[in-house]
C-alpha cells in the first residue's frame, strides 16, 4: 500500500462525502478509492468511514485521523511548493467559484490581469449565484458576497460593497420621489430573490433603522436584471453599486433616499483550512485585495 496515496484518497472522500466524486476529482475509479481507504483501515485496525450506497462520513476516529492527515498532506504540499517556488512561477490549476454578476462585471478584468502575472497557471473560473459548497465543489477559492455563517472554512475580506436605492427619472416623475423609507410601501419595488435574510430591506438614517418588507412587482435572482428593470421605469431597486454605478453616473438611474444607507455587503474569499496555504491561492487572494483596496473603481464619482 502506498500510504501517501491512501491518505490523499481518504482525505478527498471525507471532504466530498462520496467515493465516486472523490475518485472523479483524483481521476481514479470508485473501486480504487474504496481499496485505498480499506487498506488504510486494515493497517490501522480501525474503521475510519461510515458508508452508505451514496454517502461516506467519518467515524469519530476517522475525523481525528482526517484532521491529522490534512495537516500532514499540507506539510508535504508546502515542501513541494517551497522547492517549486524557488525555481519557477506558480503553475498548475487554480479553481475559482464566484457570483455571476460580480464575475462578469468586475472579476473578469481582474482575472485577466492576474493571468499576466502568473503565465504558467491555469485558471478555471465557474460563475454561479448558487450557494456552492466550497468543499464539495472542489474549488481552491470561492468568492462570496454575503454575511458568512460560522464554519470550518477560512474567509478573508476582499472589499466592502455599498448599495443604493435607485430608480429611473421617468419612474420618479410619474410616481413621485420617496422622502422617507416608509414611502417605499407605496411604490413598485424590485427585489433580489436569493438573500438568506429574505426580501426585507434595512435602511438606516439619523432617525434610526427602518425595515421595509417590499410589496414587490419583480423578484429575481440576478441584480443586473433588476438594474435593467429599474432603468426601464418598472420600479425602485436596492442595488450594489458595482452593478448600478455606470447607470448612476450616466443619469439613467437616480439615487433616492440619500440620507438613508443600506448595510454594505462584503466580498469574501473562502478557502479550506490548511496549515500552509497554497502559493497559487495566496497570490490570487493577495492580488484581489490589492486590486480592490481603498475606494473601488465602480464607486468613482458616486
Amino acid at each position: 500500500m502506498d500510504k501517501l496515496d491512501s491518505l490523499r484518497a481518504f482525505v478527498k472522500v471525507v471532504e466530498l462525502g462520496s467515493f465516486s466524486e472523490a475518485g472523479r476529482q483524483l481521476r481514479l475509479s470508485r473501486s480504487a478509492m474504496s481499496k485505498y481507504v480499506a487498506e488504510l483501515e486494515e493497517s490501522l485496525g480501525v474503521q475510519l468511514l461510515n458508508r452508505t450506497t451514496r454517502h461516506a462520513s467519518p467515524t469519530e476516529a476517522g475525523q481525528t485521523y482526517f484532521e491529522r492527515a490534512l495537516s500532514i498532506l499540507a506539510d508535504i504540499d508546502a515542501a513541494d511548493q517551497a522547492v517549486a517556488q524557488a525555481q519557477s512561477s506558480p503553475r498548475g490549476l487554480l479553481r475559482v467559484n464566484a457570483p455571476m454578476s460580480f464575475g462578469t462585471l468586475q472579476l473578469g478584468p481582474a482575472v485577466a490581469d492576474f493571468m499576466a502575472t502568473c503565465p504558467e497557471l491555469q485558471i478555471q473560473l465557474a460563475l454561479s449565484d448558487d450557494q456552492v459548497d466550497p468543499m464539495q465543489g472542489g474549488f481552491d477559492v470561492t468568492l462570496r458576497i454575503a454575511d458568512l455563517e460560522s464554519s470550518s472554512l477560512i474567509a478573508r475580506k476582499i472589499v466592502a460593497i455599498d448599495r443604493a436605492v435607485c430608480a429611473s427619472p421617468d419612474y420618479l416623475k410619474q410616481h413621485g420621489t420617496p422622502k422617507i423609507p416608509e414611502d417605499l410601501r407605496k411604490h413598485a419595488l424590485l427585489t433580489y430573490g436569493l438573500l438568506l435574510t429574505g426580501n426585507q430591506w434595512k435602511l438606516t438614517g439619523k432617525d434610526g433603522d427602518h425595515w421595509i418588507q417590499p410589496s414587490w412587482s419583480l423578484c429575481v435572482n440576478n441584480a443586473e436584471v433588476l438594474r435593467d428593470a429599474a432603468i426601464g421605469g418598472r420600479g425602485i431597486a436596492l442595488l450594489p453599486t458595482f452593478i448600478a454605478g455606470d447607470a448612476l453616473r450616466a443619469g439613467t438611474l437616480l439615487r433616492v433616499l440619500k440620507p438613508y444607507k443600506a448595510p454594505p455587503l462584503t466580498l469574501y474569499a473562502i478557502y479550506p483550512p490548511t496549515r500552509h496555504l497554497a502559493m497559487k491561492v495566496r497570490l490570487f487572494i493577495d492580488f484581489l485585495v490589492a486590486r480592490f483596496a481603498g475606494t473601488p473603481s465602480w464607486d468613482a464619482g458616486l
